[in-house]
């Protein structure tokens, strides 16, 4: 039985014409990443990437694995689970049919020169496996780009169905078809002149021109610009009425005269592989816009791209291909001055050396004389900026004229621009495969390893991949241990003739001295990203100064952009910046930058986490202000982002603090970020985080900062589920605070250990130590900590069958949440109520406090809060007699409870079984 795979609309599996169901959304998602990299083999680590991007979740592996299982089981249905295979490296799935693949298929073998008729048919059918919006049930990190190259293949054939439909003269069928596209995508030129062009020849002039007035009014007020030349010339021949633009049958085209055209281009590298979608691009560009920039980091292969496309698009360009390289970076070289380059191109024209004019303006003008009635394609190789190629630029629109640079040359007007990425998977694979041969198919996994340690960038990767094919000794395995040591990688990555360092190096030399010490500085911060206030309190400048800096750098492709104010390295330039860093930069130097990177982190997130739980207060350390901006939070939703977007940095930040020489700012990194991580079930990073607070105060021994960082850990266990753990790293906490004299820690300690004893069933211990926190917490006057051992006391009546004790203190826990603002306490007690409920018979009551939980851990964003009261809500619907209802929310909290990796599931598996 047929299995077929459809992303042209929602994702669909399907066998002997029946949908096959049981996928949930996030397994669609990974599935529908798998089929649009059909036959590359995906790691669980780029699957994660795709799905959840910068920020995943700590169960993402977990989750993977699932979608992974429910993927093969609803194929396992069709006798096809083979399709979807497990190597070494991670997973493949190569579909015996795909919509995508079939519809590139059929669009793509309809040959240039096909009967029109034969070939709109072709494309129509092609067109006709659309469903709607391509993954349009998918949510992920990587559908809105996925999505946008879908839609713009689309879009291509539908254009040229219409010009196919054009020239067969069927534009009174089309009018209806093109007015609706021309309204769903109203600045694009090309469908608006296909409408138009219709319109006019169905005799209906007005309507054709008031087309191109709304085009008009589109671009000019949504992105400033003006149509493109063909677009104005099809507008002026309808204006007049041109007779040439009536239907007539296409003549055959005279055959043109074989002649010698000058072609001036470097070598093609027969191991070619990948950017499919840059050759796209650059062959299908506007030839009204006669100029496309293509910019990228060192190593990118934006020279390789541009020589390997204009050969390819030699043939349509019947004048010539010329080539100069400008040297902008090119070691042991100054850059080419435009008026030699331009005596170069003429030259390659064929203009004898004696008619070409000494000056730069003459010669300018000859080039675009020269230029102005030939088709060639130019590659102007290796820019510095703007001004460099400016002159070198024709004055009509005929040929085509590649740019590159490292730079993006943003001021370069009425050019179009292409920024090259690192490899994907699929193209990175194929090009180490086709240099290095046999070995590289022995060991895909590995191969992906040295992939990954080049960081995608062809540069590395080629060099890799020389290096292992002229040792026949070495295998992948062996190499990705050599590139596996950060301190000899960038050594490794080089050839007596060039080198990732070495073209690094010359970005950097081009950069101005303030844009230097930015770059070093930042190969300084031990995260994986930065904003510009992080940037600014690290190089000591203001805000205003540390962007302008940080977009310069970016411009010139020295950083990246991942998402608006954020910026990162790319992983060998971020070893450059570090050893480049270490280099020019003197210990306390880089000492005095981390203290203030550090002093910013830590004042900004105690500012974050008292917006977010001002309740807390007497947990908190004292911070002092520190010398750079602060970030302006001007709320708990800011508060909240600020801790979201920074949560690696600051993991990050407290590791180098605990390790270095700031053991006090990595304790008071982790005892602040406690209530976040603990509310959002961020549980790895808060283990790494008081681990290495831990670690560092008992290298100090520092026995106060000792008891704190125990008494997270002990909480973070028992979280997960580890009690007995728990109850050992507590103890020797509680230990610590008694000879202090910390009553406050002794008090979270015991209501630590009424916790783990409340979960290990023995009662009368977990109520001893909850009413010692009770006490402790009213001697202190925190109604906090008081409402917390309420409720824990709470749960233990409960589970003893003590349902009235239970309720009141449940009922004075939420209380004092209320009191003193505490949202996440006063859902979870709302949730604890309703359990109360649920045992005293009251199904209806208890389903009241589930929903009021739930409405109020959805605001909060709390995820945990929210699994519990679906689970709340499940059993109570269940005990009211609505099962279908309960069945629903006991799926929902299922999926939460997978989603957060937490231990809390087993209840409600048992509950659907028992729903069935």
């Amino acid at each position: 039985m047929e299995v077929r795979f459809a992303v042209l609309g929602p994702v669909q599996v399907t066998a002997g014409g029946r949908e096959l169901t049981g996928l949930a959304p996030r397994h669609r998602a990974v599935l529908a990443y798998l089929l649009l990299h059909a036959g590359a083999v995906l790691s669980p680590d780029q699957l994660i990437d795709a799905v959840w991007g910068l920020t995943p979740p700590d169960t993402a592996r977990a989750q993977v694995q699932a979608a992974i299982t429910a993927i093969r089981r609803v194929l396992r249905e069709a006798e096809a689970d083979t399709l979807l295979a497990t190597r070494a490296g991670g997973y493949v799935i190569e579909p015996a049919w795909l919509d995508a693949q079939e519809f590139a298929a059929q669009v793509s073998d309809v040959p240039a020169d096909a009967e029109p008729a034969a070939a709109a048919a072709r494309v129509r059918e092609a067109l006709a496996l659309w469903r709607g919006q391509p993954l349009a049930d998918v949510h992920a990190d990587y559908v809105e780009s996925a999505r946008s190259r879908l839609d713009q293949r689309r879009l291509s054939a539908i254009e040229r169905l219409a010009e196919l439909e054009l020239a067969l003269g069927r534009h009174e069928e089309l009018i209806d078809e093109l007015s609706a596209h021309v309204a769903a995508y109203p600045l694009r030129e090309k469908l608006a002149g296909h409408l138009m062009l219709a319109l006019h020849r169905a005799g209906r002039q007005a309507d054709a021109l008031a087309v191109a007035r709304s085009l008009r009014e589109s671009l000019a007020e949504q992105q400033g610009l003006d149509p493109g030349r063909a677009f104005t010339a099809l507008e002026q021949g309808i204006l007049r009425d041109d007779p040439e633009l009536q239907h007539r049958r296409e003549q055959a085209e005279p055959a043109r005269e074989p002649g010698r055209r000058a072609n001036f281009l470097p070598y093609d590298i027969p191991d070619f592989a990948g950017r499919t979608g840059e050759i796209e691009r650059i062959a299908t560009h506007r030839p009204d816009v006669p100029i496309l920039a293509i910019d990228g980091m060192a190593g990118i292969g934006k020279t390789t791209l541009v020589i390997h496309a204009a050969h390819r698009l030699a043939e349509h360009y019947p004048d010539g291909q010329l080539f100069v390289d400008l040297q902008a970076h090119t070691a042991g070289h100054e850059p080419v001055e435009p008026a030699a380059a331009l005596e170069t191109l003429l030259r390659q024209l064929g203009v004898p050396a004696e008619r070409v004019p000494a000056t730069l303006a003459e010669r300018a003008a000859l080039w675009r004389a020269e230029l102005a009635d030939r088709r060639a394609v130019v590659v102007l190789d290796n820019v510095a900026d703007t001004a460099h190629v400016l002159p070198l630029l024709p004055g009509a629109a005929g040929s085509l004229v590649l740019v590159t640079s490292r730079r993006r040359l943003i001021d370069l007007d009425g050019a179009h621009a292409l920024s090259m990425d690192v490899l994907p998977a699929k193209d990175g694979v194929g090009l180490f495969t086709s240099i290095v041969g046999e070995r590289a198919t022995a060991g895909p996994s590995a191969v992906l390893d040295v992939l990954q340690l080049c960081g995608f960038l062809p540069l590395a990767v080629r060099i890799a991949a020389a290096r292992l094919r002229h040792r026949p000794r070495w295998t992948v395995e062996y190499l990705a241990g050599r590139l596996r040591d950060e301190r000899r990688r960038l050594a490794e990555l080089s050839t007596p003739d060039r080198g990732v360092a070495a073209a690094f190096a010359l970005s950097y030399v081009h950069l101005d001295a303030p844009h230097q010490r930015m770059f070093r500085l930042l190969g300084v911060h031990p995260g994986r990203d930065v904003d510009a206030y992080a940037a600014a309190a690290l190089a000591g400048v203001t805000v205003d100064e540390a962007e302008t800096l940080l977009e310069d750098l970016l411009d010139a492709h020295v950083l990246a952009q991942h998402e608006p104010g954020r910026y990162t390295f790319h992983d060998l330039l971020r070893e450059h910046a570090r050893a480049t860093a270490a280099a020019e930069e003197d210990d306390a130097a880089r000492h005095d930058a981390l203290t203030r990177l550090l002093d910013h982190y830590r004042h900004t997130a105690a500012t974050a986490v008292g917006l977010l739980y001002p309740f807390g207060k007497l947990r908190r350390p004292a911070v002092p202000e520190p010398d750079s901006e602060p970030v302006p939070l001007r709320d708990q939703a800011a508060a909240l982002a600020w801790l979201d977007a920074e949560r690696a940095d600051l993991v990050a930040a407290g590791g180098c603090a605990a390790d270095g020489d700031w053991p006090a700012h990595a304790a008071h990194l982790a005892t602040l970020l406690h209530p976040y991580f603990d509310d959002h079930a961020h549980h790895a990073d808060a283990i790494t985080l008081h681990g290495k607070a831990l670690a560092a105060a008992r290298r100090g021994g520092d026995r106060a900062a000792e008891a704190l960082a125990l008494l997270d850990l002990a909480w973070v266990h028992w979280r997960q589920g580890r009690f007995a753990e728990a109850y050992e790293t507590c103890r020797p906490a509680l230990e610590l605070c008694r000879e202090s004299g910390d009553r406050l820690g002794q008090s979270r300690a015991h209501n630590t250990l009424g916790n783990v004893c409340l979960r290990q069933r023995d009662y009368e211990q977990a109520d001893h130590h909850l009413t010692r926190a009770l006490e402790l917490s009213r001697e202190l006057g925190n109604p906090v900590g008081e409402a917390h051992s309420l409720s824990s006391l709470g749960i233990s009546h409960e589970r003893q069958g003590r349902h009235d004790e239970a309720l009141d203190h449940q009922l004075r826990a939420l209380e004092l949440h209320r009191r003193v603002g505490s949202r996440n306490g006063e859902a979870r007690v709302l949730d604890l109520i309703g359990q109360v409920y649920r045992r005293q018979g009251r199904p209806e009551q208890a389903g009241e406090q589930h929903r009021q939980a739930l409405e109020l851990a959805r605001e909060l964003g709390d995820r945990l809060e929210e699994a519990r009261a679906h689970e709340g809500l499940a059993h109570a619907c269940r005990d009211g007699g609505a099962v279908d209802e309960a069945r629903d929310h006991a799926k929902r909290a299922l999926e939460r409870y997978t989603e957060l990796g937490v231990p809390d599931a087993a209840g409600v598996e048992s509950l659907l079984a028992e729903l069935g």
